[in-house]
């Protein structure tokens, strides 16, 4: 009579454990996509920089010079597509 409901936690187990493991899977990317600076909410997509903002990214990081940020500012004017 002891053991009658055994079965059942043996079917149970498997799906507790699946469950934890995909409960950590979630939490670790959410916390991975949290902290690349969007909100979470916000999806990868809207986050598109423009090439003028690529720009002064890399000039504000000091990847590029003033020289070369102001040849590259010239060249984004020169080739810029006017909307019809």
């Amino acid at each position: 009579m002891y053991w009658n409901g055994g079965w059942a936690w043996m079917a149970f187990m498997p799906l507790l454990w699946i469950a934890l493991i995909g409960l950590v899977v979630w939490a670790v990317v959410r916390l991975t996509q949290h902290s690349s600076g969007r909100h979470a909410t916000e999806p990868r997509w809207t986050a598109k920089e423009t090439p003028e903002e690529v720009l002064d990214r890399r000039f504000a990081s000091g990847e590029i010079d003033a020289d070369a940020y102001s040849e590259a500012r010239k060249h984004l004017a020169a080739h810029r597509q006017v909307p019809p």
